[in-house]
């Protein structure tokens, strides 16, 4: 093989490429498998009504439908890491076709569930098939392209992340046009089966040649402080953040993760080498997809509220108005790379979350009667912008490891999106509820006690009492509108705050034009270079 590098302004001449000859069919094969797993994460929100319904549903109370989604999070959050660690040591062909093969069976469980409880444990099990596939389609992404072709891949990657999350509620609306509930979990049955032939057809097997020992104490420690913490988040969320028991899950979690944090910096084999967060590349790319998921997640979760019950859009209209989402990610993402190569990884990134902080500005002027355009060209601004942090971000994250280590990095950022997800969801829903109760408690107070309660709690549970309310129920309504809007400005805003600080962290640290110039030097020699400096 023969390899010249030149730096500075000169060109990169390279007249071997090292990469698999079916690498893009592979990568095919791995967005399909990767498309099941995210759509997982927003179909269920569109089906929560048809749930509840006795008659149509399974008749589910509200913290029965809550913890049908949470205990997907849960355990996918809670896996993630740990299952790309493992990926890496014992093969990522082999777990992709475990966890493909243990999400069907879960899909095919949760298609006919006979009841919320066995729906909740399906659910659950469907996370820890997920958590074993993510993962290790990133790392077999960074083992089966070229360097020079990497950042397109991530991109492709990183652009059916952000599809799948808007599809999702289009895809559910329309099964649930047509078919019974249980059809959003039945079509994910024959897509596994096709990936599973596909990839024992296709993908080659790949682990870390050098492993060392496996790190038990690491793995262990990881998945209960990211369970914990997880738990705490999303109860958080439901019962308020100063409970005993949010205190005591979340506040345990985070202790048990710092713990975590200071036993693998001590350790020979570490699950996760800390000294990995000194490297800018590495670390301040982490921060700006947290950051952005942490407010983006929590603008999904407002804005379907607003569409569905603010708006009386059905679910497959309210899925139907995301697509502009989709389109920008379908046509900015896989197109990023080349931004990055033109202008650097720092200011790609830095442009990308103004752009998705703009859109959060754009909801801070939504009211009931805005006009549909309008949200279309929001919900298509923060699908340019989230393609043009994603797919960056990502190959900085990735080029900082050397190959047979890309699962820990995978894990790394995937843990980092859902946790940031399930806190935005938690605090930015909690900021939505504290407002909404303030400003709906002056029209409630003339209600009867119980009446009261439920019609603070949510706007939902004040559509439930208005529609028993008789002529004053037009009233309450109105109300419920206004109080929401008046938090969702609130909750829009302060996750707007939040994510200036993911610019701040892009600016100072993401690397810039020269420095993504160098990226195409082998990933081992600038991993070896950073990791002596970061010692």
């Amino acid at each position: 093989m023969k390899t010249k590098i030149y730096r500075g302004e000169t060109d990169v001449e390279q007249t071997a490429n090292t990469g698999h000859p079916r690498r893009w069919a592979i990568l095919a094969v791995l967005v399909v498998s990767l498309l099941v797993v995210v759509l997982d994460n927003t179909v269920l929100n569109v089906a929560l009504r048809t749930l509840a319904d006795p008659d149509r549903g399974l008749g589910a109370t509200q913290s029965e439908l809550e913890w049908a989604i949470n205990s997907y999070t849960l355990v996918f959050a809670g896996l993630l890491f740990s299952f790309g660690v493992l990926g890496d040591r014992f093969g990522r062909k082999r777990f992709l076709l475990v966890g493909l093969a243990l999400f069907g069976l879960a899909s095919l469980l949760s298609a006919y569930a006979q009841n919320p409880g066995q729906l909740i444990g399906a659910r659950a099990l469907m996370g820890i098939g997920g958590a074993a596939i993510m993962p290790v389609t990133l790392s077999i992404i960074s083992n089966v392209f070229d360097p020079r072709e990497r950042g397109k891949a991530i991109g492709v990657w990183s652009g059916a992340v952000g599809l799948a999350i808007a599809i999702g509620p289009i895809l559910g609306g329309t099964l649930l046009e047509h078919f019974w509930w249980g059809s959003v979990f039945l079509i994910n049955v024959p897509i596994v089966v096709a990936g599973l032939i596909a990839v024992a057809i296709l993908v080659p097997e790949s682990r870390n040649p050098r492993p060392g020992r496996i790190d038990i104490p690491g793995v262990l420690m990881s998945v209960v402080g990211l369970i914990g913490l997880t738990y705490g988040i999303i109860k958080g969320g439901e019962d308020g953040f100063g409970s005993a028991e949010v205190l005591l899950t979340g506040g345990g979690g985070l202790v048990v993760l710092a713990a975590f944090v200071w036993y693998e910096s001590r350790v020979a084999f570490p699950s996760l080498d800390v000294r990995l967060f000194k490297i800018p590349r590495f670390s301040a790319p982490i921060a700006a997809i947290g950051l952005t998921f942490f407010a983006s997640m929590g603008v999904f979760f407002f804005s379907s509220f607003y569409l569905q019950l603010v708006r009386d859009y059905s679910p497959l209209q309210t899925g139907l108005l995301f697509l502009p989402f989709a389109i920008a990610q379908l046509i900015f993402a896989p197109r990023s790379h080349g931004m990055v190569q033109k202008f650097g990884a720092k200011a790609v990134t830095a442009t990308g979350l103004a752009l998705v902080v703009l859109s959060l500005v754009g909801f801070i002027f939504v009211d009931a009667s805005t006009a549909v355009w309008f949200l279309l060209v929001v919900f298509f601004v923060q699908g340019v912008g989230m393609a043009n942090i994603m797919a960056p971000s990502t190959e900085s994250i990735m080029s900082a490891l050397p190959r047979e280590k890309a699962g820990v990095g995978s894990a790394v950022s995937n843990t980092i999106r859902q946790v940031a997800s399930a806190l935005g969801i938690a605090i930015l829903g909690s900021i939505l509820a504290a407002v909404y109760r303030g400003q709906i408690e002056p029209t409630t107070a003339a209600l009867p006690p119980g009446a009261r309660d439920v019609a603070n709690e949510s706007i939902s549970g004040a559509y439930g009492v208005a529609a028993q309310a008789g002529p004053a129920g037009g009233r309450l309504v109105s109300a419920a509108n206004d109080a929401f809007m008046t938090a969702m400005h609130w909750a829009a805003g302060s996750a707007a705050i939040v994510l200036l600080l993911g610019m701040a962290a892009a600016v100072i640290w993401m690397p810039g034009r020269q420095a993504g110039a160098d990226h195409v030097q082998p990933v081992e020699q600038a991993e070896a270079g950073e990791l002596a400096t970061a010692s």
